[in-house]
């Protein structure tokens, strides 16, 4: 089980695109859209600090970071959960985890698990620190009960030397389809067999040809 797409933008949303190395609220370094040294490498401690002098090139690689640690969520969250699971109950999970790393351990996970989906939405709101994350987790709650997705632009911040990030305005926002061409971008296409070239005749040939056809209906005739 995969997240969707709406679920999938919903999570970037949530998250933002720093395309540059930051410390998180927890002052962790965290690189472009929220990953840290838990979900594996690469290490952003080892990372270069400051915007990339290519701007594109540093959302792609946010978004390639992003693809790979998506994968380790989304299996973790079906480790955890034992009950068949919505698309969209999968994709607030996901969100949940991704943000937290406690889904395994979660009140909401046992809920969950002993059938009492009324109460593993309200156990979302036993996640709020920092008192700030509040927004996200009604937001993943209200999706995970009701099936009510985010929408809007996808907003791209600037971040300094010493990892603080400019949240006054961001420098770029993506639209959905863009975000969801650097989510899923499109696979190599399959090369078609190769044709031999046929190689065009000279025009003297054919003319030639032509002539020797016509004398053969004169003498006929």
């Amino acid at each position: 089980m995969h997240m969707t797409d709406r679920g999938l933008l919903a999570l970037v949303r949530h998250e933002g695109i720093v395309p540059g190395l930051y410390f998180d609220v927890k002052q962790v370094w965290t690189f472009g859209i929220g990953h840290t040294a838990a979900a594996g490498g690469p290490d952003p401690a080892t990372m270069p600090r400051g915007m990339p002098a290519d701007l594109d090139a540093g959302i792609r690689e946010a978004f390639r970071v992003f693809r790979t640690d998506l994968a380790r969520y989304e299996a973790a969250v079906l480790r955890a959960v034992k009950v068949p699971l919505e698309p969209h109950e999968f994709d607030a999970l996901v969100s949940f985890h991704y943000n937290t790393g406690g889904i395994a351990k979660a009140a909401l996970t046992r809920h969950l698990n002993a059938g009492d989906r009324a109460a593993a939405a309200a156990a979302f709101m036993g996640w709020l620190k920092p008192v700030a994350i509040r927004q996200r987790r009604e937001a993943e709650r209200d999706l995970f009960a009701t099936g009510h997705y985010p929408a809007g632009t996808i907003p791209v911040w600037s971040v300094d030397r010493n990892g603080r990030v400019d949240f006054s305005k961001p420098i770029r926002r993506l639209t959905e389809g863009e975000a969801l061409a650097l989510l899923r971008p499109a696979s190599v296409p399959i090369p078609r067999p190769s044709v031999p070239a046929v190689t065009p005749e000279p025009a003297i040939g054919w003319l030639a040809r032509l002539s020797a056809f016509f004398s053969t209906l004169i003498r006929k005739a």
